[in-house]
């Protein structure tokens, strides 16, 4: 599983930078993301759903932050 970090990124940042992470992956490979609450949460997710990726979970870790997990 691959692993990215983005509550140190703003939107519209944030879905690019997982998107660009998304690219690299092969197919049927997971990502695990973690991001912070209000925009990213909201946004992050349907955006890739739109793009034909799997949303598989998402959690909150706590301090305002959220893991979700991104199967390409």
């Amino acid at each position: 599983m691959e692993f990215l970090d983005i509550t140190s990124e703003t939107c519209p940042m944030t879905f690019v930078k997982v998107k660009l992470k998304l690219a690299k992956m092969d197919k049927g490979q997971e990502l695990e993301v973690i991001l912070n609450e209000g925009e990213p949460l909201q946004n992050v997710p349907a955006s890739c759903e739109e793009q034909g990726y799997q949303v598989l979970s998402i959690e909150e870790v706590g301090g305002g932050k959220h893991r979700i997990i991104i199967q390409k």
